[in-house]
């Protein structure tokens, strides 16, 4: 076990783990929250999504132990002040999720994406999602959706 500290959403956090207990168990079953999701486990998929120190990150294939110091948001830290981002508008306005299991991961990259670029081209928003799988196929929704969350300005 080591002692590990690190900020989620704001939050300061110090807890003893395992230092190679993924980050998505942390944050799943210590800490209770449940947005970040479980899809396969070798970070491909996309839905465990998080942001560490402002870069998009594959929570399940994250050491815990290199998450020391760090500030991580997670798609809970998104509301702010009982207001959503702009991205989690667009992502309602555009009618995005069908069976919505992959939405936490696929908001978190588009956020992501919107901090690097405001005005993402079609080109920019397939490459920066590609790693963001989606069984129900729902990618015209979502780059219609990250369009418009940056005219709302999806940066925030």
């Amino acid at each position: 076990m080591a002692s590990i500290s690190f900020t989620v959403n704001g939050n300061n956090k110090t807890l003893d783990a395992q230092p190679d207990t993924p980050l998505l168990w942390i944050l799943r079953d210590t800490l209770g929250l449940t947005g970040t999701k479980y899809g396969c486990g070798v970070g491909v998929c996309g839905s465990c999504t998080v942001h560490i120190d402002g870069e998009a990150m594959r929570s399940c294939a994250t050491p815990v132990s290199s998450c020391d110091g760090k500030s991580i948001l997670t798609i809970e830290g998104l509301e702010q002040h009982g207001h959503l981002h702009p991205v989690q508008e667009a992502w309602i306005e555009e009618d995005v999720p069908q069976c919505g299991y992959c939405q936490s991961g696929m908001i978190m990259s588009a956020v992501a994406l919107l901090k690097q670029k405001k005005h993402p081209s079609d080109a920019d928003i397939n490459d920066a999602m590609s790693g963001n799988l989606c069984r129900c196929g729902t990618y015209k929704r979502v780059r219609k959706a990250i369009h418009l969350a940056a005219t709302k300005g999806g940066s925030l």
